[in-house]
């Protein structure tokens, strides 16, 4: 269960806890120790996430000063969802984090007393400005959040740093966006994103209209702290045919962002448990959005994404991997929630989103095991049954040749008793999809054009980018009580295999706590 689904179904625990930081001093609950959080062989190596405890959406990532600043939603109580704050991470180079103490909490009596939610970050006099939305318990007639309980009031708050390393954080007293437009219902209102264009401001805010279906609405300001609403930016579009409910916190487009990458522009948005994209045209003048193409961003276990530019001007896209465990699980674990690796995000000439990793994660690489081709297919196979990724901590890059012969790849633990943790497959004569496990990935068709599978497993997370053009990203647990070795297979001809690359990864810590 994400956050999304929890929304509908809140109990008093978030406004009943009392706010404590970790001290990893004492046991994190009855069973869960530090130890054990270090030597869980479930818990990344090389992927963000908090010592202990609930990580959920990316908030406000941004380059200041010649540091990544990753900001994000976190419960310092307990690997479950509720009272939200946002934890803090630093990096020099997007792959190695050091954590901070927690940038936002609630206040008491403030707009934000029931839980700091999900914003974006924007530099406005050589300072850092945070939009986030705040959330507190109110009488249901005034709430935002449908069917919550308690019933929630969503606003949206702004804090100011002037803290060189982003750790101090001074809030507005009150909400700088009070309530959704004035005559508007709406199904949530929450996760502000601004941007700068022009002489003005401008915001784009998560909502959904009921019978109608999710949304995002366009604001504009001239100093951040005054909005006016200007229209619905892009909304669902519906042809009748489905049963609508109007209540249903599915149809909320939550975490909506709207940037421009060369020509085109681009509002990448989640529902229904996935990140999609639309690109298209702006009109500036009239800040009309005509979307022209559309897709999703990653159909596995990664949502909210969050995007912000690197050093060299990139746009760089960052999710949560959710969890696909139980609540009880995660609490016995002691931690629940991944940021994803680092995407580059770019726009092709047809308007098609293109993602990859970032270059940075291929400093990680060591003990590089290559395919050497011979002529010997039983030669062949063996060589890639003998690979192996030693605690489930690397990489593997495939790059096969379309040809009239249908593949497979399989990514499993090394014990014969294991069951798959990954499935691949191809076939030719539907050109235009992979499958991942049950799932058809769409990947543009071409006889002459290789599939390029990069594929990042780390502990308990497998991300797949294939050609650029899909993603997918999984979640597994392996029961044993250390991290086990993968291991190849190949169903089809080794022949068709271009080129096919397996790196060991370098934690980004001496243990399994980050940092």
């Amino acid at each position: 269960m994400n956050r999304r689904q929890l929304l509908a179904s809140l109990t008093g625990a978030a406004s009943a806890t009392a706010l404590r930081p970790i001290s990893f001093a004492q046991p994190i609950s009855a069973t869960v120790l530090p130890r054990d959080l270090a030597t869980d062989p479930r818990r990344p190596q090389y992927h963000l996430l908090p010592k202990a405890n609930w990580m959920n959406d990316p908030d406000a990532p941004i380059y200041w000063k010649g540091v990544y600043h990753m900001f994000y939603q976190y419960n310092p109580d307990g690997a479950y969802w509720g009272n939200m704050h946002w934890g803090h991470a630093v990096s020099p180079d997007m792959v190695h984090w050091h954590h901070l103490p927690v940038a936002l909490e609630p206040t008491p009596g403030g707009p934000d007393s029931d839980g700091c939610f999900t914003g974006t970050a924007a530099i406005q006099d050589d300072r850092v400005v945070i939009l986030y939305t705040g959330v507190k318990a109110v009488p249901q007639e005034q709430a935002t959040i449908m069917g919550s309980t308690p019933p929630l009031l969503e606003t949206q708050c702004l804090a100011v740093s002037d803290d060189p390393d982003l750790r101090s954080w001074t809030k507005t007293p009150a909400p700088v966006l009070s309530a959704p437009p004035q005559g508007m219902q709406v199904n949530g209102f929450r996760d502000p994103s601004p941007w700068r264009q022009g002489d003005w401001w401008y915001m784009v805010a998560a909502a959904g209209i009921p019978n109608q279906g999710g949304c995002a609405l366009l604001y504009r300001s001239k100093d951040l702290r005054t909005w006016e609403y200007m229209h619905v930016l892009s909304k669902t579009v519906r042809d009748g045919s489905a049963a609508f409910n109007p209540l249903s916190p599915w149809e909320v487009w939550e975490c909506p962002e709207f940037f421009a990458v060369g020509d085109w522009h681009v509002l990448i948005y989640s529902t229904g448990r996935r990140t999609h994209w639309q690109s298209g045209k702006l009109d500036k003048e009239k800040m009309i959005f005509r979307p022209e193409q559309s897709g999703i961003l990653d159909y596995g276990s990664l949502y909210a994404a969050k995007t912000q530019l690197d050093q060299s001007g990139n746009r760089i896209v960052w999710g949560w991997i959710q969890e696909s465990r139980s609540v009880e699980d995660c609490k016995a674990a002691g931690w629940a929630g991944v940021m994803s690796l680092p995407r580059v995000l770019t726009v092709a000439d047809d308007g098609r989103i293109r993602t990859r990793a970032a270059v940075e994660v291929n400093q990680l690489r060591t003990n590089e095991q290559r395919l050497h081709l011979t002529g010997d297919e039983e030669n062949n196979h063996a060589q890639i049954d003998s690979m192996r990724l030693k605690g489930c901590c690397g990489e593997i890059l495939c790059t096969v040749r379309r040809t009239s012969e249908a593949f497979k790849l399989t990514l499993s633990g090394s014990s014969e008793s294991t069951a798959p943790w990954l499935t691949l497959r191809h076939d030719p004569h539907h050109a235009g999809e992979i499958f991942a496990d049950a799932y058809p990935l769409p990947v543009l068709p071409g006889e002459n054009k290789n599939l390029d599978l990069d594929l990042y497993v780390d502990g308990s997370v497998i991300e797949v980018l294939i050609n650029g053009e899909a993603a997918y990203t999984k979640r597994f647990y392996d029961p044993g009580s250390t991290a086990p070795d993968l291991q190849l297979q190949w169903t089809g001809r080794p022949a068709d295999i271009a080129n096919l690359q397996v790196w060991q990864l370098s934690p980004i810590s001496e243990n399994r706590l980050t940092t």
